[in-house]
């Protein structure tokens, strides 16, 4: 994020409705973490079951204001066709969602009206759960 307080952060540019729907955005469960000693900052290496269709993928997330007990367990967001990236000799396969707070704090995405693995769309009522592995509207 450099210097600038992440509120503060200029708009980018429009990338119109195509470039964004590209993207495979889904709600998953954290199942496993472990510490991740060899990350430049503190990180967790997480496990996530995205459901049948996608699987379990693993990442590394510097989201350490969460507890160990706090993340097990927890839905989550993660784009998951990015590709592969190499971080300290560790493969992430998907990118956890979160907002960046003043301070440089990362909050996760929560679906937590969402049933296991459900759509995330904005202002829905729950809804009943859905099949594993929903994507994100």
């Amino acid at each position: 994020m450099g210097e600038q307080a992440p509120e503060r952060l200029p708009r980018k540019p429009d990338v119109g409705m195509e470039a964004f729907a590209a993207l495979d955005l889904r709600v998953g469960r954290v199942v496993d973490l472990e510490d991740f000693p060899q990350a430049r900052a503190p990180a967790w290496k997480l496990t996530v079951d995205f459901g049948p269709a996608v699987g379990t993928l693993r990442t590394s997330a510097q989201v350490r204001g969460y507890a160990s007990g706090e993340l097990m367990g927890r839905l989550v967001v993660g784009a998951v066709n990015l590709g592969d990236k190499r971080i300290a000799g560790f493969t992430s396969q998907f990118l956890l969602l979160g907002a960046v707070a003043p301070g440089g704090a990362v909050h996760l995405l929560h679906p937590d009206d969402a049933g296991p693995r459900a759509p995330a769309g904005q202002g829905r009522p729950p809804r009943p759960e859905v099949p594993p592995g929903a994507p994100v509207a």
